[in-house]
């Protein structure tokens, strides 16, 4: 079995934890998790793509492991995560990669191929979102409430309303919600409780209020993205969970306005496909790229 090393290194003055494997001259496979949870979202994946790339899953500042000192004085945005995954890819000299990008971690890496079109060879969105008709009704609704507000703040009626998504209970759900019956038993409890445990630690909530007001400025960047994906000629595997309430599947169809080389692959699951199908992404993951970024 391909051994999984675990790792930090110091980038945009973060101690930036995160996991690899692969022949570090392999074609490089980025992996960009989101919330509610970190590169240990990658644990199974990152060996059955090793063979053939160089992955590295980072953990974002404000999740899993990585370390963001106090005298740093970060700014939890969507600008900041993008500088430093750009720091960190510099720090271990990456130049060009593929990228596989989940929840935040699409407007994280799609800030980063914007200012760098060059360096992007492949997307593989799952649920990774770009477009308006993409996020499910009911549940921004909260986070809508919380972004007419003109001002930040994690004191007000709306900002509290949302804490109790850093809870147990709340995160369990983003993992079983959307699985068919017969696929729960795959969802590992110490998912959604690592998740849970990392998120609720001094100071997270603070954190998380901040992605979750700054993510407003994702949705007035949608169209510059989307011209991205139209003058970049970049290839897009959108491998989604079509049963996800967060970034339904109209989000993945989306894809089809704005790229030529797209594949779109339905699965029945909810919003972590990995949890339940990580056997069969792989696979896709693989062959989608093999045709593509390998071939070249």
């Amino acid at each position: 079995m391909t051994q999984v090393q675990l790792n930090t290194i110091k980038a945009d003055g973060v101690n930036v934890f995160y996991r690899s494997a692969g022949p570090p001259t392999a074609p490089v496979l980025l992996l960009l998790h989101g919330f509610p949870t970190s590169s240990f979202q990658f644990r199974e994946l990152i060996p059955l793509l090793a063979s053939k790339f160089r992955v590295l899953a980072p953990d974002l500042p404000g999740f899993g492991f990585t370390d963001v000192p106090a005298e740093r004085k970060y700014q939890y945005t969507f600008d900041s995560l993008s500088l430093t995954i750009e720091a960190f890819l510099d720090a271990l000299n990456v130049g060009k990669f593929a990228v596989y990008i989940f929840d935040y971690g699409s407007p994280t890496a799609f800030r980063i191929a914007v200012r760098h079109p060059d360096r992007v060879t492949a997307i593989i969105t799952q649920n990774g979102n770009a477009y308006l008709e993409g996020l499910g009704k009911d549940f921004w609704a909260p986070l809508h409430t919380y972004w007419a507000s003109p001002t930040f703040s994690t004191t007000t009626t709306e900002a509290q309303a949302l804490l109790p998504f850093l809870q147990l209970g709340p995160t369990k759900w983003q993992y079983t919600n959307g699985v068919p019956e017969g696929l729960q038993s795959r969802i590992a409890p110490e998912t959604y409780t690592l998740d849970a445990a990392l998120l609720t630690r001094e100071g997270g909530a603070d954190v998380q209020l901040s992605l979750f007001y700054d993510y407003r400025t994702n949705l007035q960047f949608y169209p510059r993205w989307q011209e991205y994906l139209r003058t970049s000629g970049v290839p897009v595997l959108a491998l989604w969970g079509k049963n996800d309430v967060i970034f339904v599947e109209a989000g993945a169809e989306a894809f089809r306005r704005d790229v030529k080389d797209l594949v779109v692959d339905l699965v029945d699951s909810g919003h972590f496909v990995l949890e339940t199908h990580v056997e069969y992404c792989a696979e896709q993951i693989d062959k989608f790229l093999s045709a593509r970024v390998l071939k070249a």
